[in-house]
């Protein structure tokens, strides 16, 4: 029962962030969302708990600064990559190592990598994700990792532990 009320929480909490607070759309996105939380409830494996709250806003506030300007600086070196071709590229398949243990922590850290240009997460093992980087650097596999994710996952162990 957790998991079909978290379910039907998040579903509605997005329906009403995407089509607002008119009384029809209310009880439309209401319906929508216990059939949708019907459905996916054992696909699911969260539950809210009493630090959803807490963590939410921990994740807007201290996560998505940190991210957007990770996000933008990978942007500005993909792109003088692409306008000058003479800079060298070293492309390859690196592990990045993580100590977030949680489900939707790995999910989000595995997204945000895949997110910021340059880089994609291709799988997800239990101790690390396997990420395809459009230039290596580093000695090994810490500092992979601490360059990849280093900055992700400290805010996201927090966050999700």
């Amino acid at each position: 029962m957790k998991r079909y009320f978290s379910t039907f929480i998040l579903c509605f909490g997005v329906w009403l962030l995407l089509a607002g607070v008119q009384p029809v759309e209310l009880i439309v996105g209401a319906i929508v969302s216990a059939i949708i939380a019907f459905i996916a409830k054992s696909i699911f494996t969260y539950e809210l708990t009493w630090k959803f709250p807490v963590n939410l806003l921990l994740f807007i506030v201290w996560y998505i600064p940190i991210f957007l300007v990770e996000l933008i600086k990978a942007n500005i070196d993909v792109a003088i990559r692409v306008l000058n071709p003479k800079i060298p590229i070293n492309p390859g398949f690196v592990k990045v190592d993580t100590k977030v243990t949680n489900e939707l922590g790995k999910l989000t850290l595995a997204n945000s990598i895949t997110l910021t240009p340059g880089t994609i997460t291709v799988d997800v093992a239990e101790d690390g994700l396997f990420v395809h980087w459009i230039d290596v650097k580093g000695k090994d596999r810490e500092d992979i990792s601490s360059r990849i994710a280093g900055k992700f996952e400290k805010v996201l162990r927090r966050i999700f532990q």
